[in-house]
């Protein structure tokens, strides 16, 4: 298997189907069809015999999946056995939502530090997570050897800390700035634009009432 040949639909359903497989081996359910998955996450099931067929054979035909066995294959691609630091830049109200919010669907991921450039908040401890001035966030990094980031900061100033984060040794920034951000090859950008979002929902919601 190779990583490349994996198309992107596909890897975002990958936490989708860990997460339910979690909830069914806490259960004691210890195996699960396509279908049965299909009518729990909404997914229908040749699309997940066919995200699955990318990772080989993981089933029985007239058996399904092993429950646990899947949960595992799927949380080591997933690096799930690992825990990822991940730093916050932007201490604003998404970003102290998110400080809150603690990653709960996944014990791997902790947000482990901060920065900001408030006098309010730098220095302090919010939700177990210390804010650092964001004149310390490459030395920070560097200490902390974390490699993943999360932008939370006006758009004016994405670009200028991209730059220091890729710098640092920032491998993948998850983007909520409305900016269009460039960084060096080796560094992976994901950008969630909560507006573009909504105006797609809203787009969809009209367009198919016209259609009813």
């Amino acid at each position: 298997m190779k990583e490349h040949s994996i198309p992107k639909a596909t890897v975002k359903r990958l936490p989708l189907y860990y997460r339910y497989l979690r909830i069914l081996n806490n259960a004691g359910k210890t195996k699960v069809s396509s279908t049965e998955l299909s009518e729990a996450i909404q997914v229908d099931s040749a699309t997940i015999r066919r995200d699955f067929s990318y990772f080989g054979e993981l089933g029985k035909r007239g058996y399904g999946y092993d429950v646990e066995d899947l949960m595992h294959f799927f949380g080591k691609i997933l690096n799930d056995d690992q825990l990822t630091n991940v730093a916050l830049v932007g201490v604003g109200n998404l970003g102290s939502a998110l400080l809150k919010f603690k990653f709960h669907q996944s014990n791997s991921i902790r947000v482990s530090c901060a920065f900001d450039v408030k006098e309010d908040i730098v220095g302090r401890i919010v939700d177990g997570i210390p804010v650092y001035p964001l004149d310390n966030m490459v030395e920070q990094i560097k200490l902390q050897q974390i490699e993943i980031a999360i932008l939370t900061l006006p758009a004016q100033q994405a670009q200028q800390v991209v730059d220091q984060l890729a710098d640092a040794g920032i491998k993948g920034i998850l983007n909520f700035t409305a900016a269009r951000l460039t960084a060096p090859d080796d560094v992976i950008i994901q950008s969630v634009d909560l507006t573009n979002e909504l105006q797609t929902l809203i787009y969809f919601l009209h367009h198919n009432t016209d259609n009813k």
